[in-house]
């Protein structure tokens, strides 16, 4: 099975798992680091809308506490739309741990059908050296 397929099917089940009571818009998102592991997150909303959280912010939460790592694969899927992209704030959030060169996949029920990078969806992102 191809990485990306692999990494599809774990954001997918992440997907399942969503907590979307509100916006009814279930979101799953996967990463591959390069030494092999893959963390997973859910859209996760509270009746204090919108203070849940993306699937991306899940999944770096798991990332981080696993100890981090090189990303080289970023996997989103949302059930209700195709080739959905992270938001603008999970676009920094992803950047923050992630090389402009680290591969975005775009995803429509049936996997991948659009590979792209976080450099070229977010090129003028933040860097935390600017506040060092």
């Amino acid at each position: 099975m191809a990485v990306t397929d692999e990494l599809f099917a774990v954001a997918r089940t992440a997907m399942a798992k969503s907590y979307a009571p509100y916006s009814k818009f279930p979101v799953g998102a996967a990463l591959r680091t390069a030494d092999g592991r893959t963390y997973s997150g859910a859209n996760i909303e509270v009746a204090s809308y919108p203070e849940g959280w993306c699937a991306e912010t899940t999944m770096l939460g798991h990332y981080i506490m696993d100890g981090g790592g090189e990303i080289t694969d970023i996997v989103v899927v949302a059930e209700r739309m195709d080739r959905i992209t992270p938001c603008g704030g999970c676009r920094q959030r992803l950047a923050e741990f992630s090389l402009p060169s680290t591969r975005l996949h775009l995803c429509d029920q049936n996997g991948v059908v659009e590979t792209t990078t976080m450099g070229a969806i977010l090129p003028y992102g933040f860097s935390g050296e600017i506040l060092k």
